[in-house]
């Protein structure tokens, strides 16, 4: 089943153009850039690299450019850190930084940054690798347990682990660590660990993976017998969780929730308790998709954009029946991670709109969505120059950004001018 339906002008446009293979050019050889819903000005006006392809339905790229008309302040919480990945808020109002190299602080309120964590395992921090994703356990009031995401070195290699610690009363250390999931299989590289973590409302734990990026590890995106390229959904204890729609499938991992993700950096829930990713594409294919259980988001099979090297991506598509589209992509792309819909107080004109750390044009990025669709985009903080890895909205309504930097910063986005 496809996700949308589409209208009657997406059907007449839609008509002139072969889905049958990656690319799509005019009958003269040209190609325009697409162009953005009721003739607004898209906020990307840059080529694309694969500007002959088309999207699948009107509105699925180049948004309108939309501007905040909000007043806000950015406030350097914390420098010197040693490229970050994750920024987890605490109930507090402290917040848990995690360093790629394989250290977690807790950094206060007041931007004082703490010693490392005792108690962490070892990672593999070369290339894409290291520590990851931090999330707080949905009882971390009363359990004071911490989940976190590393690449772990192993024999022959190393592959995403996710583990799980109980941060001491004193919060120097964590204790009762244990490795609770190991994503199989081993693969000796350093690209696409994925590697976000985010709780369901029913208290399990959705785990997003890459698939290791080499072309000939690539198709096990595809292959059920593999967590490549997946969303995983387990438990607490790192056990297939009750419900995934392939439990009992001969040949399926029984952790498998969704089947056929590139490298996905960022997930979040909207308000209406819907599941969001933005998968890191290939040069001109990120892509913003909304989850649903069981289905298959096509990489490597079908996508946008093309290889690194500018060639097509072999074999592949840009639609297809029976693989889902995604609401929107990107070309050129953004490189996104880390990802947060606002519902604070702060910033009552942000509520509802999905916000993604930037790496490749150093910027955060704001979607307006409506009605499961983007409806505009904004780009902030690209004069600080800096790669955004996440965004997370804390406890006071503000959000906190960590940049991937070798001196990183922790930021505060707060009201103010």
């Amino acid at each position: 089943m496809r996700k949308f339906q589409v209208s009657i002008f997406s059907v007449i446009f839609l008509a002139s153009f072969s889905f049958s293979c990656n690319r799509n050019a005019n009958q003269d050889g040209t190609a325009d850039t697409p162009a953005s819903p009721n003739g607004c000005t898209p906020l990307e006006t840059r080529e694309a690299n694969a500007p002959e392809q088309r999207p699948t339905f009107e509105g699925q790229t180049r948004a309108c450019a939309i501007t905040s008309s909000v007043a806000y302040r950015v406030d350097v919480l914390a420098e010197g850190l040693e490229n970050p990945w994750a920024v987890e808020p605490l109930p507090d109002g402290n917040l848990l930084v995690t360093e790629k190299p394989g250290r977690m602080r807790i950094i206060s309120a007041t931007g004082e940054v703490g010693e490392p964590l005792a108690g962490l395992p070892e990672v593999d921090d070369d290339g894409q690798g290291g520590l990851l994703d931090v999330a707080l356990s949905p009882e971390f009031s009363s359990d004071r347990t911490i989940f976190w995401t590393f690449s772990e070195p192993r024999s022959g290699g190393n592959a995403t682990s996710v583990a799980r610690g109980v941060l001491s009363q004193d919060s120097k250390s964590l204790e009762q660590v244990r490795v609770i999931f190991q994503a199989m299989p081993t693969y000796d590289g350093d690209k696409h660990f994925g590697s976000r973590l985010v709780f369901g409302s029913d208290g399990h734990l959705f785990v997003t993976l890459g698939e290791r990026s080499d072309i000939e590890i690539r198709p096990q995106a595809q292959q059920m017998n593999s967590h490549m390229g997946k969303l995983l959904r387990i438990t607490t204890e790192g056990k297939p969780a009750p419900g995934n729609p392939f439990i009992g499938q001969e040949g399926a991992l029984p952790e498998i929730w969704t089947v056929g993700q590139r490298n996905v950096q960022a997930a979040a829930f909207d308000a209406e308790g819907r599941l969001w990713t933005v998968d890191m594409g290939p040069q001109g294919g990120d892509e913003l998709n909304l989850i649903e259980k069981g289905k298959n988001y096509g990489w490597p099979l079908v996508t946008f954009g093309e290889e690194y090297s500018g060639e097509p991506v072999p074999n592949a598509v840009t639609t297809k029946e029976g693989y889902v589209d995604p609401v929107y992509y990107w070309d050129p792309v953004i490189s996104p991670s880390g990802a947060q819909f606002y519902s604070g107080d702060a910033f009552p004109e942000w509520r509802g709109n999905l916000f993604i750390g930037g790496l490749t044009n150093k910027h955060l990025v704001r979607l307006q969505i409506e009605n499961g669709r983007v409806t505009g985009e904004e780009h902030l903080l690209k004069d600080r120059g800096q790669r955004v890895r996440d965004v997370r909205q804390g406890p006071d309504g503000a959000l906190y950004i960590v940049t991937d930097e070798s001196k990183g910063e922790l930021w505060k986005i707060s009201p103010g001018s």
